[in-house]
């Protein structure tokens, strides 16, 4: 978290003379409230559209520093402005959501948090991808930068981004006039924490980061029956095993070995018996990607995959399996190559090579 802190002043162009030690003892200093912050924001997780008190709390926070805060954009959504002067405008993004987990972590400020999902669900809450890290850094960052204004020239616009593990938030923000209604960036920073990453390092990615994200659904329908008789049938579980063999030949054998690219049958659903034959199957499936092609090419092969088993097995032209694009796409994420060797010349004047 602390890293993420130093390097923002340097995209406003501030001369690295005036990136001292003060900068650092300051964060140290800072380093017990943004803990604190820390603990209640994992000890109070929301799930996605439901972040109502996570974003009344670090809209005070802003308020607190001098910031022009709007609530409510597109959802929950928070976007603070601060104005300080001729410059750039740096948009600063953390997302607030936490994920429909139980928390088994065993630590005393651990999530004891229950909702209900969009489903009609009640489960667990717990800030499981580290949204409650990125929030506290937004405020530490925020808190630097307002501090140090006399050191940099510009327009920090800081948002909050509700309802990212849905993959919707950021549409939502900008139907609702984010770069309407507030300073349109000339750059936008954020980070992710990482798992796989040793604690301490930081990683930094020219080009794509992380991939297109597609959910589809899958209802194969048949004609059930008894389980001993499987010859009066037309068995949704066989066509649908069939569909999701074929479906690993998308990334083997339909798609350019040069391009990244995933299918995953996430889930698979059928039946309520032994033996018993059901009328219908469903697939839930995740698809990854970067580019445009390769992302319409998986998923029509989908589709085309699926309505052909339909057909192997025999079924009629209304009875085909229905293959369903969700809404909640998230875009690539293509990274500046010329922003990201600013920031990473700017971690290596802080920490060094290693």
């Amino acid at each position: 978290m602390r890293r993420f802190l130093y390097a923002l002043p340097l995209l406003f162009a501030v001369p690295v003379q005036a990136q001292t030690d003060d900068l650092r003892d300051a964060v140290a200093e800072d380093m017990p409230s943004l803990m604190e912050l820390y603990r209640h924001l994992h000890a109070n997780p929301e799930l996605s559209f439901q972040e109502e008190q996570t974003a009344a709390r670090l809209a005070s926070e802003a308020r607190e520093l001098g910031f022009d805060v709007t609530t409510g954009v597109g959802g929950h959504g928070v976007v603070a402005v601060l104005e300080n002067g001729p410059g750039p405008v740096l948009l600063m993004r953390a997302d607030m959501d936490g994920l429909p987990v139980a928390e088994q972590t065993g630590l005393e400020f651990a999530s004891t948090v229950t909702a209900t999902t969009d489903e009609g669900i009640t489960s667990p809450v717990m800030h499981a991808c580290g949204h409650d890290t990125h929030m506290a850094a937004w405020v530490g960052a925020a808190r630097q930068l307002v501090a140090r204004r006399s050191e940099w020239s510009g327009t920090l616009v800081a948002i909050l981004q509700p309802a990212e593990e849905r993959g919707a938030g950021a549409r939502l923000m900008l139907e609702d006039g984010l770069y309407e209604r507030f300073p349109k960036p000339d750059f936008a920073v954020a980070f992710h924490d990482s798992a796989s990453a040793p604690a301490g390092t930081i990683g930094v990615i020219p080009g794509y980061a992380m991939a297109n994200v597609d959910s589809v659904d899958i209802r194969v329908r048949g004609i059930g029956g008894h389980g001993a008789y499987p010859h009066t049938t037309r068995d949704p579980v066989v066509i649908g095993a069939r569909i999701v063999g074929a479906l690993q030949t998308l990334v083997s054998r339909e798609v350019d070995p040069q391009q990244p690219a995933v299918v995953t049958v996430g889930a698979f659903n059928a039946g309520t018996k032994h033996n018993i034959i059901s009328n219908e199957a469903r697939m839930l499936i995740t698809v990854r990607s970067y580019t445009d092609e390769v992302r319409e090419q998986l998923l029509s092969g989908i589709e085309r995959i699926a309505r052909a088993e339909g057909m192997v097995a025999g079924l009629d032209d209304d009875m085909l399996p229905e293959v369903t694009r969700r809404d909640e796409f998230t875009p690539s994420v293509y990274n500046s190559p010329e922003l990201t060797g600013r920031l990473e010349t700017a971690f290596t004047i802080r920490f060094g090579e290693d």
